[in-house]
Order: structure tokens, then sequence, then C-alpha cells
């Protein structure tokens, strides 16, 4: 009987895996989801024809012969990767891993990807859209390279400031408890918008809460409530310059591990390019 063919991807799921402890936590680390991890690991017990998992609690734990797949997956691994990067180089050193907020994937991720895909035609990329305390944790757990998000003014990671704007209809500030549209928490603008009407005094209610920018930008137009955003990467609705109180400025912020590879040194500088050459589109309210 010939001895059976163990795939690199499945080893490398594998041991991603073991080193996460849970399924739910490997998703997060190589972009796949738990049904597809599922039927790796079926696959790849069905291949070396014995159990490596066992449960325990929550966690996944190693049978005997998951020990002892384990050091040899690793060794492979390691001697593919050497070799790849020997033959290929950067462009196969690793996967670039960049995570984005919202409005920079929205706006800036079909130029800039497509920029990157024409230096670096072999390389791989995994981008992560998520909100920018959930990205740079990640990127702290080793699991992203690159981290666009927002940040406050005089962040060090700084690549361009823009002020805050109000945006909505006009209309709504007539109303005595004014209409608020928000992300869900955590959120640098909500929590600004809340702050700014807090301290002047300004009776409100959120309208509207969610997790996704473009159900925000949907409401904001159809004038169900008043938000804040930059103009940075365009306006939800006419910008509103009166009748609120002031909002602070935010900062696009570029966030990177050290050492990085070409690939990801060469994607950092196309995003930061991007990032600079972004024109603000300003739509102000019509006046009353």
């Amino acid at each position: 009987m010939m001895p059976p063919n163990l795939p690199t991807d499945l080893l490398r799921s594998f041991a991603v895996i073991v080193d996460a402890g849970t399924l739910q936590k490997a998703t997060e680390r190589i972009y796949l989801t738990q049904s597809a991890l599922s039927l790796q690991m079926k696959r790849l017990e069905d291949l070396v024809q014995t159990p490596l998992f066992v449960r325990d609690g929550r966690r996944l734990a190693l049978t005997p012969a998951g020990i002892t797949l384990l050091g040899y997956a690793r060794r492979m691994l390691s001697l593919n990767d050497e070799a790849v990067a020997a033959l290929a180089g950067d462009d196969f050193a690793g996967p670039v891993r960049v995570g984005m907020v919202q409005d920079v994937s929205e706006t800036l991720l079909t130029g800039v990807l497509a920029q990157f895909a024409k230096l670096h035609p072999r390389a791989q990329l995994q981008a992560r859209v998520a909100g920018t305390l959930e990205l740079l944790e990640m990127l702290e757990g080793d699991r992203l390279d690159i981290v666009a998000g927002f940040g406050p003014a005089g962040d060090p990671t700084t690549v361009r400031t823009e002020p805050m704007r109000w945006l909505g209809d006009a209309e709504l500030l007539a109303e005595p408890v004014l209409p608020l549209a928000v992300l869900e928490k955590p959120c640098r603008f909500r929590e600004a918008a809340i702050a700014a009407l807090d301290a002047a005094g300004r009776p409100y209610r959120v309208v509207l809460e969610t997790p996704n920018l473009s159900t925000l930008r949907a409401a904001v137009r159809a004038g169900l409530g008043i938000t804040c955003r930059t103009v940075l990467f365009g306006t939800m609705s006419p910008v509103l310059e009166e009748g609120l109180p002031a909002l602070p400025d935010v900062s696009m912020t570029l966030a990177s591990r050290a050492g990085g590879t070409a690939p990801i040194n060469s994607l950092i500088g196309l995003i930061r390019s991007a990032v600079l050459d972004l024109a603000p589109v300003e739509e102000k309210a019509e006046a009353a």
C-alpha cells in the first residue's frame, strides 16, 4: 500500500488549529470558515487513518498520533516555505495580511489591490475588514501585518488628519430631540458625536445602530438621522455647518509590524500614497 500524500494546505491548517486551540480562533488566522476547517481535518484524518484531535472542553487536544504528526508537519512546512522563498524571492515569503476599516476598504481597496497585484503578481493577499480596535488586537497577536484605521489626532501612526463633520438632513435640526444614527461600539465617531452633544446639553436619541457602514449611509441619506464622519472618504449627505456642537479631528492611521517583507512594505507604501492623495468631497447643505 502506498503511503498517503499529505497536502501542505491541510498540514498548515492542522498546525494553525493546534496553535489557536479552537476552530473559531483558527478562522481568524487563516481566513477559512469553521466548516471548511472541519472538512480539512476530516480529510487529513482519513489520509492518516487515525484521529488527530479529541475534545477537551471547548478546546481541541491532540491525540498521541496528532502529537507525532505535529512535529513532522512543522518541519515539512518550514522546509516548504524555505524552499519556495529561496526560489521565488520575497513574493512568496508568506501572505500579506492587511486589516482595514470599512471606510478604507470601500474607497481604496480596489485601486490599491490592483496596483499591488501588478507589482507582486505571485504574492498572496489576505484582507480583513473590522473596527480599528479589533484590527490592532489582531496586529498585536501576529494575525495581521498592516492595519489601516482611525485614531485620535496626534496618534504616532498618523498618515493624515481630518476634521469630523456632522452629516444629514438639515431639517432634522429642528427636532426637539436630535435623531442620531451611529455604528455599533466601539466606534470613534459614535463616541465623538455623543460626547459633543452631551457637552453641549443637546438632547438626542439613537434612532439607528448598525455594524454596517453602508446601512448607516442609507439611513442618513433617507433622512432617518444625523451622524458624524469625515468627508475624506466621501459624504453620506450634506455637511451640516451650523446648529450643532464642534467635533474633534480624527487621524487616518497606518500601523504595521516591524521587519516586514518586501511585499508588505510595498503595500504599506501604496496605502499611504492613496490616503495622502484622497481629496475631501464636500456637499454643503443648501442655505435655508
